[in-house]
């Protein structure tokens, strides 16, 4: 029983610091998550610990912990990596697909989001993963697609970070269906630039959202020389 409570203690605070419900940099209160969620501190404790070993949060002494903050070298690891290897998947894609996947790959680039709804947002959040999974499933390459599972992954809370700053539903939409025309062309060269073209506009309005919330995680977050942004990929 203590066992179940732990894990559903885990899987909600998780949930809430990936969604930015708690935000980068920002205290842990033991008392008030045990009581907003109806759960024990023991239950709660045991889920901050394990959420400690895995990066999402930071044990300060004699303070607690504060959620892991987001810096600006975060968002260039995880662009940098997602720019290596999307482009390869559209470009794989462009050249493997069929009539059908190419059909699939389209309808997946269908969707938008309603600013300040948070359902709206998570289910956004889902279908993007999703999107770009599915071109990496049709570029036919097991570990191309397991390395993009796993940067999309760790992208998720700096997307929610952008949506819930700023209103961006109409262009990341023309961005999806862009690279979706590309591909069901079959025109690996325009597939791969295209891809890569989103991946490094959506790292630009991530890194806006950054500077324009500077308290999110402290100055040390955010004391990187922003010019790095501009450097080539």
């Amino acid at each position: 029983m203590r066992q179940s409570l732990t894990l559903k203690a885990y899987d909600l605070i998780k949930d809430e610091i990936i969604t930015c419900t708690l935000e980068p940099g920002q205290q842990i209160a033991q008392p008030q998550l045990a009581d907003r969620y109806k759960l024990g501190l023991t239950p709660v404790r045991e889920a901050l610990q394990r959420l400690a070993q895995e990066g999402f949060l930071q044990t300060i002494p004699r303070f607690g912990y504060i959620v892991t903050p987001i810096s600006v070298l975060d968002v260039h690891e995880i662009f940098d990596l997602r720019a290596l290897l999307e482009p390869e998947a559209a470009r794989q894609a462009a050249i493997h697909g069929s009539k059908e996947d190419f059909a699939r790959i389209m309808k997946a680039s269908e969707f938008s989001y309603t600013p300040g709804d948070r359902r709206s947002i998570s289910q956004f959040v889902a279908r993007n993963a999703e999107f770009h999974r599915s071109i990496a499933v049709v570029a036919g390459n097991r570990r191309l697609a397991e390395a993009m599972y796993k940067v999309l992954d760790e992208q998720t809370r700096l997307f929610y970070l952008g949506l819930n700053l700023r209103e961006m539903t109409r262009e990341v939409f023309d961005e999806h269906h862009r690279i979706a025309i590309a591909v069901s062309r079959q025109d690996p060269d325009e597939a791969a630039k295209t891809a890569r073209d989103e991946v490094l506009r959506s790292r630009d309005r991530i890194l806006d959202a950054l500077v324009s919330r500077q308290s999110f995680g402290g100055q040390s977050a955010v004391a990187v020389d922003l010019r790095v942004e501009t450097r080539d990929i």
